[in-house]
């Protein structure tokens, strides 16, 4: 399997395992950003906050992110009212300077953030994208003159974002969220969740909680509510490579064939992080060509030799590609984080930030633009495209993959993920490892290779 960059000099914080039965106020699935951060919050206020991990904190998907953590998601103002872009720009705005203003130094710094097309076609809606910043009032710059080494017609630069190394990120928050008294489990898959709520392990304990918050990136209970029916996830793959100097800013076009860049200095060596190719996931089986096409990329656009390391990012999208925080279905005590869009690092803050509002009583202003139930209307058509995509990779898996594993989660045929040396599932994204261990939900068991029809 393919290595993210963030995983090399890093010191992973060690936790004990769950070996008996527990109860709590609040129990989180899940020590990605969303998971740790949100029980930073909660333990803050007083809450006695459990959190439990698969395998260790910073294996999830915050370790495959590119480490930018800004209010910039992409040309996402212009397309919403005015009043819910001004909320969901200084949520994610005000959440990041909160954090940064709680973060060491050491693990992150300050950088423009930069929009771009090379298309004449798609300068129209930088433009607009750019009126929608003067409304809401976000210092920006409009500019085609760049540090890159492509022809720009158009770049929207948000000023005074930054960019992280998202597991020292991670990890300095656990040991925060540690200080605060949250009980930390690493190495502890929870298979069953109920209504209670309870969570309980692979090896049969039982934390029972007044509340309970997963975290686990696709909700491993997503029934509820319909969850599953209004997520899309989509895979997008990531390359870096030593270079000699370090960017100012960091990058993402909105062309037909979207790339990200940025760059970040690792043990004061420079790298160049470039990555694009975005397909759904699970739906790719040869995924060498999107590795082998970023990498003549990089040498032909940059002048970089090939990369030394490569790995691969997994997304949920909800139909209004706003993410969901909140209670999985109305007055549920099951509360989810999820369909971040691609900005997960910024959003976990938001979400952790509402949930605080939400059970202390002192509500987020975002609480309802983030509201997981709120679809409906002109989305329902939405979800009913997503279900007959599920139903369609379930009965043509049975038909033209007869032989490979089946996923766990709800019985979908897995498809073999040649690069990155994976089993992926179409229907709700979770990835096995050659082995058929879970790497990422919502499966919870392993897959059975050995009777694999």
């Amino acid at each position: 399997m393919q290595q993210s960059l963030w995983l090399q000099h890093v010191t992973p914080l060690t936790t004990s395992t769950v070996t008996s039965d527990m109860t709590c106020d609040i129990c989180i699935i899940g020590a990605g950003l969303s998971g740790i951060y949100t029980s930073y919050l909660l333990a803050k206020e007083g809450f006695n906050v459990v959190v439990v991990e698969a395998k260790a904190i910073g294996s999830g998907a915050t370790v495959y992110s590119t480490g930018k953590l800004t209010a910039q998601h992409g040309a996402l103002f212009h397309t919403l009212p005015e009043e819910h872009a001004k909320l969901y720009y200084h949520a994610n705005k005000d959440a990041i300077e909160h954090a940064l203003n709680t973060a060491c130094n050491k693990t992150f710094i300050r950088a423009t953030s930069f929009l771009y097309t090379t298309e004449q076609n798609k300068r129209i809606q930088l433009e607009q994208e750019h009126t929608a910043y003067e409304k809401i009032g976000i210092p920006s710059i409009a500019t085609n003159d760049t540090e890159l080494n492509v022809n720009v017609q158009l770049a929207l630069g948000m000023k005074d974002e930054a960019q992280i190394h998202p597991v020292s990120f991670l990890l300095h928050f656990a040991k925060l969220a540690q200080k605060e008294g949250v009980q930390l489990f690493t190495n502890t898959r929870i298979t069953h969740v109920t209504n209670d709520p309870t969570a309980t392990t692979e090896d049969g304990y039982t934390i029972t909680c007044d509340k309970l918050i997963l975290c686990t990136h696709y909700p491993i209970e997503s029934l509820s509510g319909l969850t599953t029916t209004k997520l899309t996830i989509n895979r997008t793959y990531l390359t870096a490579v030593k270079t000699k100097e370090l960017l100012n800013g960091q990058y993402l076009s909105i062309d037909s064939s979207s790339r990200t860049i940025r760059t970040a200095l690792i043990e004061a060596d420079p790298y160049f992080i470039y990555g694009g190719m975005s397909h759904a996931a699970g739906m790719e089986s040869e995924t060498a060509k999107y590795y082998d096409t970023l990498s003549k990329e990089l040498e032909t656009v940059y002048d970089l030799p090939a990369p030394s390391y490569l790995w691969s990012a997994q997304d949920m999208a909800t139909p209004d590609k706003l993410p969901f925080v909140g209670p999985i279905s109305k007055d549920s005590p099951i509360f989810i984080t999820t369909g971040y869009n691609k900005w997960g690092l910024s959003n976990s803050l938001v979400a952790a930030e509402i949930l605080r509002g939400i059970f202390t009583k002192n509500e987020h202003p975002a609480t309802a633009l983030y509201y997981p139930n709120r679809i409906k209307g002109r989305t329902i058509y939405e979800m009913l495209v997503q279900v007959g995509f599920i139903g369609e990779q379930f009965i043509g898996g049975h038909i033209t993959r007869i032989s490979a594993p089946k996923c766990t989660h709800l019985g979908c045929k897995t498809r073999w993920n040649t690069a990155d040396e994976t089993w992926d599932c179409p229907c709700h994204g979770s990835r096995y490892d050659k082995n058929g261990d879970v790497i990422e939900g919502p499966a919870v068991y392993p897959l059975d290779l050995k009777n694999s029809e």
